[in-house]
């Protein structure tokens, strides 16, 4: 149940997310989330792609530093608490959350989450034990 994403290390240049991000729409590769953590000299961007072993190619092709991570999504109920829960139900299965990000969906009334855990496996049926719903790749793209 784990979804493939594309972690790419881009310079802290003006110019630089554009360039990267051109390469994948050249390549009519369609980012459908994604976030940017950065410091002084570099950020990393983490997205969801429709094709992320094609984006992984082509951005090395374009001497961009990337590389694939399992990740899982989960469609949880737009509501106070949800996300409460989740993490919760991560905790008691002893899932260290490393990050997590969220992105529009078009399935009104829920929020959709990417997280980051040490065991995806193991975390995707402790969520799905609890019934919060695990999304597969072709569900999000």
């Amino acid at each position: 149940m784990a979804i493939k994403q594309i972690s790419a290390f881009v310079e802290n240049k003006s110019g630089k997310l554009a360039e990267i991000t051109s390469y994948l729409n050249d390549a009519e590769i369609n980012i459908r989330a994604f976030a940017i953590s950065d410091t002084a000299d570099f950020g990393i961007l983490r997205m969801i792609v429709s094709d992320p072993e094609r984006a992984e190619e082509i951005l090395q092709d374009n001497r961009v530093s990337v590389s694939i991570t399992e990740v899982l999504v989960v469609s949880i109920p737009d509501v106070r608490g949800s996300f409460a829960q989740c993490v919760k139900v991560l905790a008691q299965a002893g899932e260290n959350i490393e990050y997590a990000y969220a992105f529009l969906t078009p399935e009104a009334g829920c929020a959709t989450v990417i997280i980051r855990v040490d065991d995806p496996k193991a975390a995707a049926k402790a969520l799905s034990d609890a019934g919060i719903r695990v999304l597969e790749q072709d569900e999000i793209i």
